[in-house]
């Protein structure tokens, strides 16, 4: 008992040490950027007036902490059911070296953009609303520090996506690390309250297929818009992208070729 409370142990804190590194190194960077450094020169881009106060970011940083305690705790178990060969297509995965590592990283960030979609507005709905996802949403006004404020179920539900997705698709055993660094600093990026992302000539996004942080603003201004959270297809097909969202990403972006020839919202 005492090898294997030792071996679970080491197993916790080796799931818990990479999530609060991305978490301190990416949300301190960003917030320390953004909101201090170059906050006199990105005035024009932020998204609202109001700046959350001090004990919001705290509460926030408190309840981040608590999230990654629940992922580190689950990736314990899925780290035995590794060892146990309850995933066998990830050695196979494997295998197949470099090239394959670079798929998974793509497939991995196009699935977890599904995931995060479907289980998103699942978690809208007013049966689930306040048991999973109302800690995210007392963020009104979001902040770097909000990106892992979760309930207890949201966290489980999130983490749910490393369990499932490695059994169903043959993913490299390197990727899905990658898959959570792209996560966690586009995720801190979309709670930032500044939208970075430069517009074209007709005043829509650079990369139109991308989530912005006005996008998902409006989601936490108002919860029945903008669920996705990294490619704006799916709000897109059905029907959920907020209808003044291109108008207000416009009111922020900045232009790098001009004035657009045409409204932005046509």
């Amino acid at each position: 008992m005492d090898a294997f409370l030792a071996d679970a142990a080491a197993a916790w804190l080796a799931e818990l040490k990479p999530t609060l590194e991305r978490y301190l190194i990416f949300t301190v960077a960003i917030w320390l950027a953004l909101w201090v450094v170059l906050r006199p020169l990105l005035a024009a881009r932020k998204i609202r007036d109001a700046t959350p106060p001090a004990r919001q970011l705290v509460t926030e940083a408190l309840f981040s902490l608590r999230t990654m305690v629940i992922f580190a705790t689950a990736g314990v178990v899925t780290w035995y059911m590794h060892r146990a060969g309850l995933y066998p297509l990830t050695p196979l995965a494997t295998s197949w070296g470099a090239p394959w590592l670079a798929v998974s990283i793509v497939v991995g960030v196009v699935a977890l953009d599904a995931w995060f979609y479907w289980t998103h507005r699942l978690m809208h709905d007013p049966r689930l609303f306040r048991r999973f996802h109302r800690r995210h949403h007392r963020s009104n006004n979001p902040s770097p520090f909000t990106a892992y404020s979760f309930d207890i179920g949201e966290a489980l539900v999130l983490f749910g996506y490393v369990v499932v997705l490695p059994a169903v698709f043959p993913m490299h055993r390197d990727a899905m690390q990658w898959v959570m660094l792209y996560q966690i600093v586009t995720n801190t990026l979309l709670h930032s309250g500044y939208e970075l992302m430069p517009a074209r000539r007709d005043g829509r996004p650079m990369l139109d297929f991308i989530v912005t942080t006005t996008h998902h603003d409006l989601h936490h201004a108002q919860a029945g818009w903008n669920y996705a959270a990294w490619f704006t297809w799916w709000d897109r097909v059905c029907g959920t992208e907020h209808p003044e969202y291109l108008a207000r990403y416009a009111e922020k972006a900045w232009r790098p070729f001009g004035k657009p020839a045409l409204q932005a919202a046509e």
